[in-house]
Formats: structure tokens, sequence, C-alpha cells
């Protein structure tokens, strides 16, 4: 990839998902060594508990859904997938990694639309159509004013005939 100087070091970080810092010590260890340099690296942190093969198992049982593994609710948990993971694979990780190995698997956070088990959607349909326009508040419908009772709301609009407590209290 160096020798033929064809792409960015960023282009070449985007394109092996790596930081742009890390194919810069790599360009420099080229540049002084060769590519035996490169190759006498070695694999950087600690090896993976989970082999890609078990991982593509973990990812084929998340897209089944929760049900299908067992679960009462149709929501993924880092925790859930936790316990997941420990049954398929034997290898058991805090629910926080979790949200790592997820990333790599390309999974994203997906959080439920919010919605009472109580809602009426008849109801909830009909008072959006009939109700909604009347309380939405209108671009037009704005007028300058203040919320407070004691403070006029600007300085261009007109003040109110009473000065208010301060204007009996001047020494005479």
């Amino acid at each position: 990839m160096f020798a033929a100087g064809r792409e960015t070091q960023g282009a070449i970080a985007r394109r092996l998902g790596v930081s742009r810092q890390s194919v810069m010590r790599w360009y420099r260890a080229w540049q002084q060594g060769g590519r035996e340099a490169l190759r006498a690296a070695g694999r950087a942190g600690r090896k993976p508990r989970v082999t890609p093969e078990q991982m593509a198992e973990v990812d084929a049982a998340l897209r089944q859904g929760p049900r299908a593994q067992g679960f009462r609710t149709s929501l993924w948990t880092l925790p859930r997938v936790a316990r997941l993971i420990k049954r398929l694979t034997g290898v058991q990780y805090h629910p926080g990694h979790v949200w790592r190995l997820l990333g790599a698997l390309n999974w994203t956070v997906q959080r439920p639309a919010k919605r009472a088990k109580e809602r009426n959607e008849v109801a909830s349909r009909h008072w959006m159509r009939t109700r909604w326009p009347a309380v939405k508040k209108t671009l037009g419908g704005a007028v300058p004013g203040s919320s407070s009772r004691t403070r006029a709301a600007s300085r261009s609009a007109p003040r109110s005939a009473a000065r208010g407590r301060h204007e009996a209290k001047r020494p005479c």
C-alpha cells in the first residue's frame, strides 16, 4: 500500500478500520525497515477469547431475536447478549464489554418507541385530526410578551401605568 503511493494515510486507515496514528506508525516503520519491519510487529493487545466463527454464530443468534433465544420480550439488552454469548461460546463477558463486541458486529443502539400499553390508536388518530390543529402553535400566532407579570416584555413594549412598589419607596 505504501509503495504504490496511491492512497493517503487517512484513506488507508478508513479502509483497514484503524486509526490514522497506527497507519502513520506503520508508515515510519516501513520507511526505516521495509516490509520486514511491518511483519515483526505482531498482534497488539490480548488475543480475542471468541473466534470469528463463534462471533458469526452469535450474530446469527442475535438476528433470530430475543424471543427465539428464550427471552420473554423482544428487546436485546447488554446483559442478555452477555448471557447469549456465554451460552453459545462458554466465554463470559461483562455487559459493558459486550457493547464493543456488538460494535464489531456492526450492531447499533435501537431504542423502542415508548408507547403506553393502554394506548388507543383510534382515539389517538381522532385527537390528532380534530383537536391537535387547534392546540398546535403556529408561526403567525406568536406575539411579543412575557410570561412574567412583574416584568415588561421588552424595552420597546409600553410600560404599565403603575410603577409598582419601587415608586412608593423613594425618599421625599
